[in-house]
């Protein structure tokens, strides 16, 4: 039983993985990269996605999003590729290293002023302190749109709102969101938005994006062949071509494509509200077994299905070894790449239990994992000994 789709959504939309052979199998071939029927065929499929992710981002021009392998890439693109030479940065204290190591490379080798804004442990950011450093002036506000570790979702429009009415770009992860919450770059102020394909979007690994809006200058982070203007030599001004040197993961986009329209056709109303049946029955659920500490808000409206707890006495990643081997239940164990929120909750010695529902997970797999729970902690004391 698979409750880890904060690292990877699983199992995916009927026909998505029958999409990635059938592209293997009867097209093949690069995008942008050729004029005949098959290379134009590619290259219809990958504008289909880009139209997908605009619609479901509401994003006025597809050319805005531009392919990356991942969100990590995405957000090394935005912020390598904007930040200068002393450029103040503000951040929040719930950070994934994908935000968090960039931005601290930046502070050594371009010596960037880096703020954090500090969260409680509910993940609440301390938006008084906020709006107070954002008077002092800064170039770009980066901050997660909800918590890979308790959840927590910020309030990115009034976030965004207010780095606007100081003159800052608004940088967005959207890894735990995209695809179970509405996002609308234009009413939640967003400048430039990454997310990932394999999360909540339900498509393959090794896809995602990063949105930028027009106005928006980056350098990009990787140089090289285009298709086209092969002539230039530095990468073209327009986009997408400008961030997508090499040749684009074309089956997995076309996966992605597909999973994107399911999740249009299901609708993010649907979906949610299931996300939010499951997590409420699995916090009820948590609050009746011994020796359990939930961390983060207990109100499913405040987080998204991601659930972090510890058994008093028992290392989690002991409590998750013993829910594979005996009991068949995948879930994540340790720091989950985000220190920054561990310092925040208090776990940065141990870590947590991770867990986290998705849209293909049932009553019965959290009444399963519970059972599953009650029993390890009922036996926590000798375990711990």
């Amino acid at each position: 039983m698979y409750l880890d789709n904060a690292a990877t959504s699983y199992p995916k939309p009927q026909g998505m993985t029958e999409s990635v052979k059938k592209f293997m199998d009867e097209v093949g071939t690069s995008s942008g990269r050729g004029a005949y029927r098959k290379a134009l065929d590619a290259d219809g499929m990958v504008f289909t996605t880009r139209k997908s992710l605009a619609e479901l981002f509401n994003i006025e021009d597809p050319s805005r999003i531009c392919f990356t392998s991942n969100v990590t890439e995405a957000l090394n693109l935005a912020i390598y590729g904007f930040l200068e030479d002393g450029d103040r940065v503000l951040t929040s204290g719930l950070e994934h290293n994908s935000v968090w190591r960039p931005l601290c490379r930046m502070r050594e080798e371009r010596n960037i002023d880096l703020v954090k804004i500090e969260c409680d442990p509910n993940g609440d950011l301390d938006f008084d302190f906020y709006q107070r450093e954002i008077k002092l002036g800064a170039k770009l506000v980066v901050m997660l749109h909800a918590s890979n570790v308790i959840g927590t979702i910020l309030p990115i429009s009034e976030i965004g709102k207010v780095a606007h009415e100081h003159g800052a770009i608004f940088l967005v992860d959207s890894a735990q969101t995209a695809g179970v919450l509405p996002i609308d770059v234009e009413k939640d102020n967003i400048d430039m938005l990454a997310f990932t394909g394999h999360k909540s979007l339900m498509g393959p690994m090794g896809t995602g994006g990063l949105y930028i809006r027009e106005g928006i200058d980056l350098r990009p982070l990787i140089e090289g062949g285009t298709g086209g203007q092969s002539i230039l030599e530095r990468q073209p001004e327009e986009l997408p071509e400008r961030f997508e040197a090499g040749t684009l993961n074309v089956p997995g986009i076309v996966g992605l494509g597909v999973a994107v329209e399911f999740i249009l056709k299901e609708g993010l109303k649907k979906i949610r509200a299931h996300e939010k049946k499951l997590t409420h029955q699995l916090l009820k659920g948590l609050y009746e077994i011994a020796n359990v500490k939930i961390y983060g808000p207990r109100d499913v409206e405040k987080i998204v299905g991601v659930i972090s707890i510890n058994i008093e006495g028992v290392e989690p990643q002991e409590v998750g070894y013993v829910l594979d081997e005996v009991y068949g239940i995948m879930v994540r164990t340790g720091l989950h790449c985000s220190p920054l929120a561990h310092k925040t909750i208090g776990t940065i010695d141990c870590g947590t239990l991770r867990i986290s529902p998705g849209y293909f997970n049932t009553d019965e797999d959290i009444a399963n994992l519970l059972v599953a729970l009650k029993e390890i902690s009922g036996e926590s004391a000798t375990v711990g000994d």
